[in-house]
C-alpha cells in the first residue's frame, strides 16, 4: 500500500490543475530531503515533471523549483540533462519575453550544466524573438538574453543572473571556451566582450559567474593576444578594477597604469567577495603564461595593484594567488629554467578550471 507521500507524488500527473498545483507545491520540500521518492517506477515522476514545465505558470513554478533541487541527485541529473525534448522546451521557453519563470529556468539550466553532455547546447539552433536581436544559435541567444535581460529590461519577471553560472560550467569544455573568443557573424562581436562589463555589477551571482567564465576561457592560451589587445577583448581593465580599492599609488606607478585605472574616486571599493578577487588574480596568472602577457602586465604596472591587494585582503586564497603572480612578474626572463616553469601556468592543471559556486547545485 503506497504511503501518503507516494500518493502525493502520484498526483503530479492528475488531470485537474488545482490538484496538480497543490501536489507540486507540497512536494517542494521533499525534492531536497527525499529525492528518492521521485525515482519510483523508473523515474516516472521525474518524467511527468519534465512535461509540466509548460503548465499553468504557478504550477510550472513549483515544478521547475522541484527539478532545480532534484538535479543535486546524480541519477536524476543524468535523466534530466540527457532528455533532448526537455532541454529543447527549456530553451524555447526561456527566450520568451513574457515567460514568468525565466529566472527559475536559468537556475535549472545552470544545474543541468553539471552534466558534461550539456555542452551539446553549443550546436543547438532555434528561431529567436525579434526583440532579442539575436540569431538562431542558442548560445548566442543565451548570451544576448544575459546581457539584455539584466535588471529586467528584456523580461520584467527576470534578470537572468544565473545564466552566468551556466556559462561558468559550460566553459569547462574547450569547444565552449573557443566559442566565447570567436567573433560572431550576426553582430561582429566576440561573446566574451559582452560578459566582461559585468565584473563590477551589483549582483553577486552575476559577478561570480562572469569571473569564473573569464578565468575558464583564459585556459585557452592561443586566445591570450585577443584577451590583451585593446582593439579586441581588452580584458585587463575589467579584471583589475574589481580588485582595486581607494589606495593611493606613486605618481610614476599610476601614470603607467591603464587609463581606466588612473585617478579612481576616493570611495572606490574592491569587490566584497574575496573568492571573486581570487578568481580574477588567478585569471591574471593564466594570462602571464606567455612572455607577451607578462611584458604587457609589467608595462601597465599590474604588480603594484597585486601588491596592494595582497596587503589589504585578509584571505588565504587571495594572498596565495597574489604571491604566485608576483613571483611570475618579478622573475628574471633570462633564466630559461624559470621561464619554462612560467610557461606551464596556463597549460597544465585543468583541475583549476572554475565551476560555479564550488560545484554546488543551486537549491530553491
Amino acid at each position: 500500500m503506497p504511503s501518503e507521500l507516494e500518493e502525493l507524488v502520484g498526483f503530479i500527473a492528475n488531470p485537474k490543475p488545482e490538484i496538480r498545483a497543490l501536489a507540486t507545491e507540497h512536494l517542494i520540500p521533499y525534492s531536497t530531503s527525499e529525492p528518492g521518492i521521485f525515482k519510483a517506477d523508473s523515474f516516472k515522476p521525474v518524467k511527468n515533471l519534465t512535461l509540466l514545465i509548460k503548465d499553468h505558470p504557478k504550477i510550472a513554478e513549483h515544478v521547475i523549483t522541484i527539478l532545480i533541487n532534484l538535479a543535486a541527485d546524480r541519477e536524476i541529473l543524468e535523466s534530466l540533462a540527457t532528455d533532448e525534448k526537455f532541454l529543447d522546451e527549456i530553451l524555447r521557453q526561456i527566450i520568451i519575453a513574457t515567460e514568468p519563470n525565466a529566472n527559475l529556468l536559468s537556475m535549472l539550466l545552470a544545474n543541468l550544466a553539471k552534466w558534461d553532455t550539456l555542452k551539446r547546447i553549443l550546436h543547438k539552433k532555434q528561431s529567436a524573438p525579434e526583440e532579442l536581436g539575436s540569431n538562431d544559435l542558442v548560445m548566442n541567444q543565451l548570451v544576448d538574453l544575459f546581457v539584455k535581460g539584466a535588471d529586467g529590461t528584456y523580461n520584467k519577471n527576470a534578470d537572468f543572473d544565473h545564466l552566468a553560472y551556466l556559462f561558468a560550467d559550460l566553459t569547462k569544455h574547450a569547444e565552449i571556451r573557443h566559442y566565447f573568443v570567436q567573433k560572431q557573424e550576426y553582430d561582429g562581436i566576440v561573446p566574451l566582450t559582452k560578459l566582461k562589463v559585468f565584473t563590477e555589477y551589483k549582483s553577486d551571482v552575476r559577478r561570480k559567474g562572469v569571473a569564473s567564465t573569464i578565468k575558464n576561457v583564459a585556459f585557452d592560451v592561443p586566445s591570450h593576444p585577443l584577451f590583451l589587445s585593446e582593439d579586441d577583448v581588452n580584458i585587463l581593465p575589467y579584471i583589475l578594477l574589481p580588485i582595486m580599492g581607494n589606495e593611493e599609488y606613486d605618481e610614476d606607478e599610476m601614470m603607467s597604469m591603464l587609463p581606466d585605472l588612473q585617478l579612481l574616486p576616493p570611495d572606490k571599493q574592491r569587490d566584497a567577495d574575496p573568492n571573486i578577487i581570487q578568481t580574477h588574480v588567478e585569471t591574471l596568472l593564466l594570462l602571464s603564461s606567455t612572455r607577451e602577457g607578462r611584458d604587457q602586465m609589467r608595462d601597465v604596472k599590474v604588480y603594484p595593484i597585486v601588491r596592494e591587494t595582497h596587503l589589504r585582503v585578509d584571505h588565504e586564497g587571495v594572498r596565495d594567488a597574489c604571491e604566485r603572480l608576483v613571483q611570475v612578474l618579478m622573475r628574471d626572463e633570462a633564466d630559461p629554467e624559470k621561464r619554462d616553469q612560467v610557461e606551464e601556468v596556463g597549460q597544465g592543471d585543468k583541475n583549476n578550471i572554475e565551476d560555479d559556486d564550488d560545484e554546488q547545485i543551486i537549491e530553491v
